[in-house]
């Protein structure tokens, strides 16, 4: 396998091309996708719960976080974006897990805010063991400009340089990455033909062996006639054999799409629909110690009492493969925006004593502030005996 440092060699729409289209399964009307929803506790309101990182203004948005805990277990960083898919910038970092923020913005190389679209942190570890930090966004300059440029950090996050743009368009950079058997790393992104925003929307993935210094060339992973495949998260399932895609499905007419490998994303099923309570956008989840997981997004379900809310998903690994409904639901947050689909880009972090801490960006109250980045912390046994008592 060759790898790259700057440029895709293939075009969009030939990767596209090559790809045969699949038809989701269970997809279609309103009426065919609709089951009775999940219970649901609500924490939203518990505002003692909340840590407010970057607080909007009248002038400032602050949009699309994502975070990274790091192995001490206590140590977080976040980074996010200034206006909605907007300029880079900003990064804090917590000691306390995240009780406290500290902000780094000048500490960072200058052309860290010339990066646009939705930065994404994310600790990569080469195959021989030295571990590195990487914020990548989508593009450099302008929206069309070089794809995926980043910024990195071999020493924990003391320090950064600028990194040259890998070279491949996309709507927004890495939504997931995932440590292979082999010590390689998997990245999944999506883009449309030539970059676009719009459909035919397409997922891709590709591959580092040096630790995120090269990459392989991209691929289409999922491509799904009528739909629009987008925001890949990528799970592992309990015996460490098969790798779960959950996308978004940015069509907003059924449910979310899932797919699966059994051969560390060499190839992946046809993607179909996922469970009722799974539809949403940029999941992002963490596995309890008792093998749960809790899956974060914006909520999307049709019908859902709490769509265009950040929310989680609570279930196990077989309640998604075999599209069971999962245990329940939280609303984790309240958007108070007019568009009540502008939150729940988020980051999901277990600390050691089983607290979660749940990141996002959301209008936080009614009134002329924009949007803020903030995260609610709640431990699942709280949860638990929420809907035990409901």
């Amino acid at each position: 396998m060759s790898y790259l440092r700057f440029t895709c060699v293939l075009t969009a729409s030939a990767l596209i091309a090559s790809l045969p289209l699949a038809t989701a399964a269970d997809s279609g009307t309103d009426a065919d996708t609709w089951q009775p929803p999940l219970p649901t506790v609500d924490i939203s309101e518990e505002t003692e719960r909340h840590v407010v990182i970057a607080a909007g203004t009248e002038k400032t948005y602050q949009g699309h976080p994502t975070t990274l805990l790091m192995p001490d277990g206590k140590t977080i960083f976040a980074v996010w974006c200034i206006n909605h898919g907007g300029a880079a910038g900003p990064m804090a970092k917590s000691q306390d897990g995240g009780l406290t923020w500290k902000r780094l913005d000048g500490q960072l190389p200058p052309g860290f805010k010339t990066h646009q679209n939705c930065p994404s942190i994310y600790r990569i570890v080469d195959p021989e063991g030295t571990a590195r930090l990487w914020v990548f966004s989508a593009a450099l300059g302008r929206r069309d400009g070089p794809g995926m440029p980043s910024i990195m950090s071999e020493d924990g996050g003391e320090t950064w340089r600028e990194m040259p743009p890998l070279g491949f368009p996309c709507v927004m950079t890495f939504s997931s990455v995932i440590r292979l058997k082999d010590g390689r790393t998997l990245g999944l992104y999506h883009k449309g033909p030539e970059g676009a925003d719009r459909a035919p929307l397409g997922v891709l993935q590709t591959i580092t062996a040096d630790g995120g210094f090269t990459w392989s060339d991209p691929k289409v992973v999922a491509a799904v006639d009528g739909k629009n495949p987008c925001e890949p998260f990528v799970l592992r399932s309990p015996d460490g054999d098969e790798l779960c895609c959950l996308m978004r499905e940015n069509t907003h007419r059924g449910r979310s799409l899932m797919m699966f490998s059994q051969d560390e994303g060499e190839t992946w099923s046809k993607p179909v629909d996922t469970p009722w309570g799974l539809t949403g956008d940029r999941h992002i989840g963490v596995c309890l110690p008792d093998g749960r997981w809790v899956i974060a997004f914006r909520d999307q379900a049709l019908r859902s009492p709490t769509r265009g809310h950040f929310v989680a998903w609570v279930g196990t690994y077989e309640d998604i493969r075999k599209k069971d409904p999962g245990q329940y639901r939280i609303k984790l947050l309240h958007s108070h925006a007019r568009r009540t689909s502008d939150c729940g880009y988020p980051g999901v972090e277990l600390l050691p004593d089983g607290t979660i801490v749940a990141t996002t960006y959301v209008k936080y109250a009614p009134g002329p502030e924009k949007h803020s980045v903030v995260s609610t912390r709640f431990k699942i046994s709280e949860t638990d005996a929420m809907l035990d008592a409901k």
